[in-house]
């Protein structure tokens, strides 16, 4: 009978691995891991949708106001969240849309598979989207203090979890070919100005149209005109996003842009 060794190759040192000195192995691992997951899948080029994942469904908001009328509850919150729903609604149509438009695609590799941060909300609408179309969908779902979140409609081939949030970000950015941006909180934020940042600055050269979905959402929240006005951004800076309250309008930009300048070489280059 084999006796087990005292020694302990270092891949195999669970203290080492998860322990300060470990870090570069870890993070280097959040690269390699999904890099070889998206190469065996042919997932070269995403549309990435982001989003609140507090954003109900339809029905589960029109149930919450219900009883909220009924049982003496908050019915100020709950008539805003049957408002925010219709974002749910939009971010499931044009996941499907788009998703339906790819599939028709002669390119024998996937092309433009819906990429979310995995959650609920409108990550889970747009997942929800194209797995009603028949197509692939990625999740980017990252570990959190009180819970690591995940929704049913991700493709489980292709469900991620990630510790580091700048290594989930950099998956975002690296095979996106699109970005369309619905109403969030602080993490849309934080992704919505990076990405404005690189593309600002140059960093991402790649062609990456980016869609702010909900006009009067935004306007209220982030006062792009005022950054013009007091000098920290330049006018054309805010031609860097389409903003838009319609779906079809979305779709149709889209899809026109992929067109033009989505398809002539496979993958992403930042």
């Amino acid at each position: 009978m084999d006796q087990p060794s005292r020694f302990v190759k270092a891949y195999r040192n669970d203290p080492f691995l998860n322990g300060k000195e470990g870090r570069t192995l870890r993070i280097l691992a959040e690269y390699l891991e999904p890099e070889s997951r998206f190469e065996h899948y042919q997932v070269q080029d995403t549309i990435v949708f982001m989003g609140s994942a507090r954003t109900p469904s339809q029905e589960k908001a029109e149930a919450a106001l219900a009883d909220a009328l009924a049982n003496g509850g908050d019915v100020e919150r709950a008539e805003i969240d049957v408002e925010m729903a219709a974002y749910y609604e939009k971010s499931r149509e044009l996941a499907r849309r788009l998703t339906e438009w790819s599939k028709g695609l002669s390119d024998p590799e996937r092309r433009f598979v819906v990429c979310t941060g995995g959650g609920p909300g409108i990550m889970e609408a747009a997942n929800r989207g194209a797995s009603e179309a028949r197509g692939m969908n990625v999740g980017l779902t990252i570990s959190l203090p009180k819970e690591e979140f995940d929704n049913p409609y991700t493709t489980r081939e292709l469900s991620f979890h990630f510790h580091y949030f700048f290594m989930r970000k950099f998956w975002f950015a690296y095979l996106a070919k699109a970005v369309i941006v619905f109403p969030g909180g602080f993490g849309t934020m934080d992704e919505l100005f990076e990405l404005l940042t690189l593309l600002q600055t140059g960093k991402i050269r790649k062609h990456l149209p980016l869609v702010l979905f909900g006009s009067r959402y935004w306007d209220e929240v982030v006062n792009f005109d005022a950054l013009v006005k007091y000098g920290n951004i330049d006018a054309a800076d805010v031609d860097l996003m389409m903003r838009t309250d319609s779906v079809d309008d979305a779709y149709d930009y889209i899809v026109k842009e992929l067109s033009a300048h989505g398809m002539p070489e496979p993958g992403a280059t930042l």
